[in-house]
């Protein structure tokens, strides 16, 4: 297949307006995962536009965020322009984050190239990212097309959606590429070994590519009446009237994300053979981990399987397995096991690691007790 080639500009749109609240204590409303320094000395922010700069362009990135983050997202985006921080009144999912990033485009450069990527996640490899990304631009050159990195699996995860790869599509320069089946949801165990062992299925890793016309265009097509309101809303960018229109306006946002919204739809319009999108993945080898919780912490920083991983000084007896943050205190542990504990200044988390997953369960208790402080 030839991709044409256009002159448009590329631009990188990074959705930080989560809470992760599986990493309470240390995440809070005001410094969400993305904003912490979970697995190095920067955050989780940073290590994304410092992966992304080289393709880009720091004046070329953009951001979305929430208004209580605006602030210190700003402060993680070094030669990011101010006016590339959207704020988003209320969170309403995905898809109305990428349409408010997509009008501000538009009414920038009429139509780009652009890259939807999570803040939040982690990339061993950053060469081979920025390999798989440029790959995805071209791909995303052709309008129709919307382009998704998928992560070939390395166990049968249960926690991740994963994408069916359908037939081999031809690309220039051997780009294996393929056109997209279907999109599945969370798989149960004896499942997500079948995934694994088709050799069919990748990871879905929340990676989208496509120029700001068809992204527009699709949504008009599955979310009209909210492409509508962010028409209404984009005829007040750069006016003394946007922030009373986003304040307006957002709300009232279909509250879905982008896959449900517009991918998963594309994808079965292209299996009817219906005029319309294609949507294309891109295998990515990466090292890409979504670090969703402190037990994925664990495992990417534990030098091997039983060893204790310590953020300050520790000294263990008998105690294997451990993660300990506690970066102001020395951690002694004597006969523990696989637990999981989290010093902040008001307050300690401990818990085993394969329960960690329920730490947003605590959130939502502190919420219901109306425990703010500790928010």
């Amino acid at each position: 297949m030839k991709v044409k080639r256009e002159k448009l500009v590329r631009c990188a749109v990074l959705l930080a307006g989560g809470r992760g609240t599986r990493f309470w204590p240390r995440s809070r409303r005001r410094t969400p995962k993305q904003l912490l320094n979970i697995v190095g000395d920067k955050t989780m922010l940073r290590m994304t536009l410092d992966r992304l700069v080289p393709v880009f362009g720091a004046r070329n990135v953009w951001a979305v965020t929430s208004d209580q983050q605006a602030a210190a997202v700003r402060r993680e985006l070094p030669g990011v322009p101010a006016s590339h921080i959207l704020a988003e009144p209320i969170g309403r999912n995905t898809a109305a984050a990428v349409g408010l990033a997509a009008i501000h485009l538009e009414r920038e450069h009429g139509d780009a190239l652009m890259a939807v990527v999570p803040s939040d996640s982690y990339v061993a490899d950053p060469g081979s990212y920025r390999t798989a990304i440029r790959a995805a631009l071209r791909v995303a050159t052709v309008p129709g097309h919307l382009v998704i990195l998928g992560i070939p699996p390395t166990r049968p995860e249960t926690g991740y959606g994963y994408v069916e790869a359908g037939e081999s599509l031809a690309f220039p320069s051997g780009l294996e590429a393929y056109a997209v089946k279907r999109f599945t949801e969370k798989p149960d165990l004896e499942t997500a070994r079948q995934y694994l062992e088709s050799g069919k299925y990748l990871w879905n890793a929340g990676m989208f590519f496509w120029r700001v016309s068809t992204f527009l265009e699709n949504l008009e097509r599955f979310l009209p009446a909210t492409r509508q309101a962010l028409g209404r809303l984009s005829n007040s960018i750069r006016t003394r009237g946007y922030i009373a229109a986003v304040r307006r306006i957002y709300p009232r946002l279909q509250n879905i994300s982008v896959d449900y919204a517009v991918m998963e739809p594309a994808a079965g319009f292209a299996r009817q053979d219906q005029e319309g999108p294609r949507v294309v993945v891109i295998p990515a080898n990466v090292g890409w981990s979504d670090i969703g919780s402190w037990a994925a912490v664990y495992e990417l920083l534990a030098p091997q399987p039983g060893a204790n991983v310590s953020k300050g000084r520790s000294y263990t007896i008998d105690a294997e397995g451990n993660y300990f943050w506690a970066p102001k205190k020395f951690v002694a542990a004597i006969g523990v096991s696989d637990l999981v504990c989290v010093e902040t200044n008001d307050a300690l988390l401990v818990c085993r690691r394969d329960r960690s997953q329920d730490v947003g369960t605590i959130v939502k208790w502190l919420e219901k007790q109306k425990s703010n402080r500790l928010l």
